[in-house]
């Protein structure tokens, strides 16, 4: 077998270019197979298996794979942790104020700046088929959704809400520290004395 596709079927279909070249892969062999269609550029120095089976995590972890520093947030977030049936249109993510992201043709990703109080609280890893995603947890996640309910309308918050609601392992107090974090306490508190 090709070192190079060994090494990423080793890592689970993912590669940097820095780590195939540190285990003795040159760079030749590697663009020689991006040519022959066997593996395919992500972004600049990020590879992945071409033939590799995406399943329902494979775009989020391609964007935490792309920028170390991107979290998986909002509407995407939300379909991850089933608290909407919304299929976001691309992946949302937030990253510093600070930051700049990345550009990646693939998958479609739409940046989210977050001051670094908000960004910084709620950051879960999860490991998933294909490697491991930072993501916000379902608290969090309702609390950001509030906070930009007028980009991606109430009702996909209050929904998320409501599905959160209705879990057992549910934890109210959890969630208003987030909505404090966030800066939505008033408003959740309202949509969550009223529903239940």
């Amino acid at each position: 077998m090709n070192p190079a596709i060994k090494y990423l079927k080793d890592h689970k279909g993912y590669a940097r270019m820095k780590d195939m070249k540190a285990n003795a892969i040159h760079t030749r062999e590697i663009l020689r197979l991006v040519d022959e269609g066997q593996i395919v550029k992500v972004k600049p120095g990020l590879y992945r298996l071409a033939d590799l089976q995406p399943d329902e995590a494979s775009g989020l972890i391609e964007v935490c794979l792309a920028m170390p520093r991107a979290v998986i947030c909002l509407a995407s977030s939300l379909a991850y942790h089933e608290l909407t049936t919304h299929m976001p249109p691309s992946v949302t993510f937030a990253i510093p104020r600070s930051d700049k992201p990345v550009k990646l043709r693939y998958p479609p990703n739409s940046p989210f700046y977050f001051s670094e109080a908000q960004y910084r609280s709620g950051i879960e890893q999860h490991d998933v088929k294909a490697g491991r995603i930072r993501i916000y947890g379902p608290e969090k996640t309702i609390c950001d959704s509030f906070r930009f309910r007028n980009r991606f309308g109430e009702d996909l918050a209050v929904e998320g809400l409501k599905e959160y609601l209705r879990r057992r392992n549910r934890d109210l107090n959890k969630l208003m520290k987030f909505a404090e974090v966030c800066r939505v306490k008033g408003i959740l508190h309202q949509y969550v004395k009223a529903l239940v």
